[in-house]
């Protein structure tokens, strides 16, 4: 089996709506993901010989993920006033929502289906929020 690493970071802001202590209250991270991609064999002919897949291909996507997130506000959707949100984005602020709790642990899997939709074989995902803190997602009995 060959795996391929790739990986990219973004710095952003975030809060855990519901969550008892610090983290409740806005505060950034500078996220790294690291996604690692599988094959059992390699490319016989062509561009992609001796390959598993086009290492720039692979670098574009996941920088492409993280560069979406890279420099903002990624909020809960249905986590802030509607008022409050309105005033930031008028003021220009980059937010963004997702439909979960933006933690490391469902950025994890979100970039894993996300990779997974472009037609990556993924072994893993691990998202940092911290340098010596992560959130490692695999699927099981795929």
């Amino acid at each position: 089996m060959y795996i391929l690493t790739a990986e990219h970071h973004f710095d952003s802001a975030h809060f855990l709506k519901g969550y008892q202590g610090k983290c409740a209250n806005i505060h950034g991270h500078r996220w790294r993901v690291v996604a690692e991609v599988e094959g059992e064999k390699l490319f016989s002919e062509g561009q992609l010989r001796d390959m598993v897949v086009d290492f720039g291909d692979l670098k574009r996507d996941v920088k492409k993920m993280a560069d979406h997130y890279d420099h903002s506000l990624i909020i809960e959707a249905g986590s802030m006033r509607k008022e409050t949100l309105s005033f930031l984005k008028e003021d220009g602020f980059n937010i963004i929502e997702v439909d979960f709790r933006p933690t490391a642990e469902r950025f994890a899997s979100k970039f894993y289906e996300e990779l997974e939709n472009m037609g990556y074989r993924v072994k893993r995902i691990y998202v940092y929020e911290t340098p010596t803190n992560c959130a490692i997602y695999e699927r099981q009995g795929g």
